[in-house]
């Protein structure tokens, strides 16, 4: 047989099957950055209908993926280089995992029997290896034929039971691998039912009705999966019918609106301190919520509703377990529950309304104030009243004081409207999740970033401007990583949490082609935002926030270790 008669009559490539594969499963849209071996994947999926956003960062473009995924409850794709592109974008790829999100990132790698061997290929690596620990799964393609196998595989792992991301590792051998078309159709497949609905058991909700009819001071606590559920309807007749009140985490804010009158969003410490049965609902009893423990009622008992076995009695005894999807578990609650007994007493209500009503006093005397130099408080009461009768706003949060500050300041509404820094507290979502956001939605996004966290995805305003996204920056510029005033330890260096003071974050956005304004006093902020708004194209609001605005650490400082000695921030 000749060389030739061995070329299929009609051939296609590891390129075009993972293309194919991955429009047989909807996916609309790819995140990354280019480079060898995936450079023509990402032009092939361009020009085969799937849009392809590309950035200035693998990190930054991991990080759109998932919140993609989390918008959308579909696996968020991001693509990467081998190697290092690979590396920083598995930083995203592990985020992804602690928050839950579903993200698949597919990247290229280098030569198998080179890499096994350590024989110094171009960006040597085992990826497979270095993935796994710190993903839901990882998954490496050997043969061009399995190509649609591993798409699926990934896809249907990410989404399925508790989400989280999924490594797929396609060496450059298999891209480019050939093999005849319609064979290779053959080996594609399309996901039937990859996030199936998972039912409680009854007699476990018989066990958690029991124990919230018998409760003096029941409490909801709304996670950020509850949001990601999309049962918002569910869970909203769940509360009122109920009369609970509830407190939400900071990315389940706009479940219900923040002002609902059963929100003890403002009388949180109270709530947590006094409740004597809690129903965790897509939520966690991690650092967030001191682990149960400090400032909690010690008696309290807790229900959590959890698609994840695992996760029930990790931090505190879980009195009544809910294993099940939420849509679900409130479904048999409504169902199994007679009429009424399920009641929350009026003296409970009262008792969280009228703390709400103290510390929104006190909070609006702070926000009344107008000093000068602007401070956080009055930067962030001027976005908050342009974006209130904006609703459809999409807020991006990220920082230490602007991002504690921002969420008591700046209500939400509307559902999975809010995307912050979410359970690793991590820096550098913003730009990645504001561009996400973008795109999925078509609705404006209103990035608030400390300077500093800004830093870690600043470059990506100029992927912003390329692609005219109706993003606005937000940036709280008080000099420093939590304050500009530190004085230094030493006269010709910075201190260790200075920044340029005289930074000019609006000029930067000016040399992308974006529309840049450097305010100063609340007054300046409104205006500016309002215009930016109404643009609808980029923009970037320089804040000039007084340096000695913050506190080390914000809401958090207590997990600085005590040392011995006076090594704590020492003021100019």
């Amino acid at each position: 047989m000749t060389a030739a008669s061995n070329t299929p009559a009609e051939p296609t490539d590891g390129y075009h099957l993972v293309v194919d594969a991955l429009k047989m499963n909807g996916v609309e849209t790819v995140y990354g950055v280019v480079g060898i071996p995936i450079t023509d994947l990402a032009r092939l999926a361009q020009a085969e209908g799937i849009r392809y956003v590309g950035f200035r960062h693998e990190s930054n473009a991991g990080h759109a993926a998932a919140i993609a995924g989390y918008l959308t409850k579909q696996p968020g794709i991001c693509l990467t280089v081998s190697a290092p592109g690979f590396l920083n974008g598995l930083v995203a790829l592990a985020n992804a995992t602690t928050n839950c999100f579903p993200m698949v990132q597919i990247s290229g790698s280098s030569e198998r029997h080179l890499v096994d061997l350590k024989q110094g290929d171009y960006e040597e690596m085992d990826q497979l290896a270095a993935a796994q620990p710190f993903v839901k799964a990882a998954y490496r393609v050997s043969r061009v034929e399995d190509i649609g196998r591993g798409i699926a595989r990934a896809l249907r792992t990410a989404i399925s039971g508790r989400p989280g991301g999924v490594y797929l590792d396609i060496p450059a051998a298999v891209l480019g691998s050939i093999m005849d078309k319609e064979e290779g159709a053959k080996t594609l497949s399309r996901l039937v039912d990859p996030a199936p609905r998972q039912l409680p058991a009854p007699e476990s909700v018989d066990r958690a009705i029991e124990l919230l009819a018998s409760a003096e001071r029941p409490l909801v606590v709304l996670g950020k999966g509850a949001a990601y559920a999309q049962a918002d309807t569910k869970i909203r007749d769940f509360v009122e019918s109920t009369g609970i009140p509830y407190v939400p985490m900071s990315m389940a804010k706009g479940l219900l609106p923040d002002d609902h009158p059963q929100s003890a969003a403002t009388a949180r410490s109270l709530a947590l301190k006094r409740a004597d049965v809690v129903m965790l609902v897509g939520a966690r009893l991690n650092w967030l919520l001191n682990h149960g423990e400090r400032g909690w009622n010690p008696d309290a008992k807790f229900i959590q509703v959890d698609i994840e076995p695992r996760e029930i009695d990790s931090n505190q005894p879980i009195a009544a377990p809910l294993v099940g999807d939420i849509e679900s578990v409130l479904d048999a609650i409504a169902e199994r529950a007679k009429p009424g007994q399920i009641a929350t007493p009026a003296a409970w209500k009262e008792e969280l309304a009228a703390r709400s009503a103290q510390n929104v006093a006190k909070m609006a005397k702070r926000l009344e104030a107008d000093p000068h130099p602007m401070q956080f408080m009055g930067a962030l009461r001027a976005v908050r009243d342009v974006l209130r009768p904006r609703p459809e706003t999409y807020l991006v949060n990220e920082g230490a004081n602007a991002l504690d500050m921002a969420r008591n300041v700046i209500d939400m509404s509307v559902p999975r409207h809010r995307l912050d820094s979410g359970t690793w507290g991590v820096m550098g979502i913003g730009m990645g999740y504001a561009i996400a956001a973008a795109v999925e939605t078509g609705q404006p996004v209103v990035a608030v970033e400390g300077d500093s966290a800004f830093g870690f995805s600043g470059m990506e305003l100029e992927t912003i401007c390329r692609y005219n996204l109706p993003v606005v920056t937000v940036i709280m510029n008080n000099g420093g990583v939590y304050r500009g005033d530190e004085a230094s330890g030493r006269s010709d260096d910075p201190a260790p949490t200075t920044l340029m003071s005289a930074a000019r974050h609006d000029l930067m956005i000016e040399a992308f082609g974006g529309k840049g304004y450097r305010a100063t006093t609340p007054a300046e902020v409104t205006a500016a935002l309002t215009e930016a708004l109404e643009s609808g194209g980029p923009a970037l609001i320089d804040c000039v926030i007084d340096p000695s605005a913050g506190t080390e650490s914000g809401h958090i400082a207590h997990l600085n270790p005590k040392g011995v000695g006076n090594i704590g921030p020492a003021k100019s």
